[in-house]
């Protein structure tokens, strides 16, 4: 069935950067992509985008989010980041309710991904928008995964999310419901020094 849309864009994005990026062995968040840190560039993508609010849960470094803000940016400290991802995920849906009780629906989006852009985000939204599907998702790879598209009627599911997992698998179980978008670069992300180097070495070709 067709997600239940309303006139206006009442879109969260949640940008998730409350790890410890223990297999890199130093913050993510802080690695320089360009002039701008991981995590600010992610903040200045979100800020480009149609979304009316941005959540940036932090954690393990909760001082990471150096961009200057604008209004409709929260930074939310999830002192619970220890136990994984998942906690950050309901930390961030339940901040986007309080903030925002209408919210219509929310972006998940992570702070590794350095070729994310605002137009891959509204992207998502617009293709909500028009297919009225209630999880839109990034493909790459010959997978799915983040930035994604939740219609609100998945917050209670995404609230009840628990361990160092993230919604991959409530997206499987809803397929029917999922319309892909592509993100031709969605697979590169930082979570070794490898990882990074191999950034480097491509941004600088």
């Amino acid at each position: 069935m067709p997600a239940e849309r309303t006139d206006t864009n009442n879109i969260g994005i949640i940008l998730l950067a409350a790890g410890a990026s223990s297999r890199l062995g130093q913050p993510k968040q802080l690695l320089m992509f360009g002039d701008l840190t991981l995590m600010d560039h992610c903040i200045h993508v979100a800020h480009g985008s149609n979304a009316d609010l941005i959540i940036v849960v932090v954690g393990a470094q909760p001082h990471s989010v150096s961009a200057q803000v604008s209004d409709k940016t929260h930074i939310a400290n999830n002192v619970y980041w220890q136990e994984g991802m998942a906690s950050s995920i309901r930390f961030g849906i339940k901040t986007l309710l309080e903030l925002a009780p209408s919210a219509e629906g929310a972006i998940l989006m992570v702070c590794d991904q350095p070729y994310v852009t605002s137009l891959l985000l509204n992207t998502l939204i617009a293709t909500y928008q028009t297919t009225g599907k209630s999880i839109v998702a990034s493909g790459y790879d010959n997978t799915f995964g983040p930035p994604v598209f939740f219609h609100k009627r998945y917050f209670p599911e995404l609230i009840q999310l628990s361990g160092d997992v993230g919604a991959k698998a409530l997206i499987k179980e809803h397929a029917d419901e999922v319309e892909l978008v592509l993100f031709a670069k969605g697979n590169i992300d930082i979570d070794t020094v490898a990882d990074y180097q191999k950034l480097l070495k491509e941004t600088s070709a």
